[in-house]
Parts: structure tokens; C-alpha cells; sequence
């Protein structure tokens, strides 16, 4: 996938599932607002740093990533290597059973459901793609 586009647009669809999925889980484990109301917007902008520095390192290595998965698997490493680096443990919650310790350990199970659901696209993105150029032989 040569398409700087499409990889922005892959990017950005990460980022938007990653910040409504935590306020799915913020709204469902009750938090209270004025602490974590506003969690998913900290996310959306933690996303877009990550898609900054990631469509970054997709033009600077651009015949490295030429599929949604290996954009999904760049995404998902910078996404779990920011939320290390923040100083988030998703093990903490199995010494300290708290929903603040649950959204933590959620936000790292969330972006293993992420990536699987980049993975389907990718494979039917490739279907599509390999049946046109069945279609075109």
C-alpha cells in the first residue's frame, strides 16, 4: 500500500475506536465524571500523537508498510508502548480490584480487540483487492 492516505485513514480509525471504546468502558464500570468524563478525549489525543509519529515513520519507511496489518501492528506497538511509558500496569488490577485499576487493564485488552478487528479488514481488504485483480486476468 503505497497510499499515504489510506494509512492516515487507517490511523485515524484506530485512534477514534481506541477513545470510544474507553468511554464504553468509563460509562460502563460508572466512573465518576469528574474524574474520568473527559478520559476519552485524553485518549483521542494521546491517539493522535501516535498517528503523528506513526504516519511519520510510514513515509519515512514507505516500502516497509504496505499493508493495513503491518500500519494496524505499528499503531498498536506505539499505542502499548505509550500507555508503558505512562506508567499504566494492566496487572495492578489483580492486586487492587478498583474500576480505576479495571479501565487500566481494559485499555490494554481493548487494544488487542482493536487490532484483531484491523486484522479483519485487512483480509477483506485483500480478498477484495485479489478478486479485481482476478477479474482484470
Amino acid at each position: 500500500m503505497k497510499n499515504i492516505f489510506l494509512s492516515l485513514v487507517i490511523f485515524i480509525v484506530m485512534s477514534l475506536l481506541h477513545a470510544q471504546f474507553t468511554d464504553w468502558i468509563v460509562k460502563l464500570l460508572k466512573l465518576r465524571g469528574g474524574d474520568y468524563g473527559m478520559y476519552s478525549m485524553l485518549i483521542l489525543i494521546f491517539s493522535s500523537v501516535i498517528t503523528a509519529i506513526g504516519l511519520v515513520t510510514v513515509i519515512i519507511f514507505r516500502k516497509t508498510y504496505d499493508s493495513i496489518l503491518r500500519i494496524a501492528i505499528l499503531f498498536e506497538i506505539i499505542y502499548l508502548l505509550f500507555l508503558i511509558i505512562s506508567g499504566n500496569n494492566p496487572l495492578k488490577y489483580f492486586s487492587e480490584a478498583t474500576n480505576e485499576n479495571l479501565l487500566i487493564t481494559m485499555m490494554y485488552s481493548n487494544s488487542m480487540i482493536i487490532f484483531i478487528l484491523m486484522f479483519l479488514v485487512h483480509l477483506l481488504y485483500s480478498k477484495i483487492i485479489s478478486s479485481k485483480i482476478k477479474k482484470l486476468s
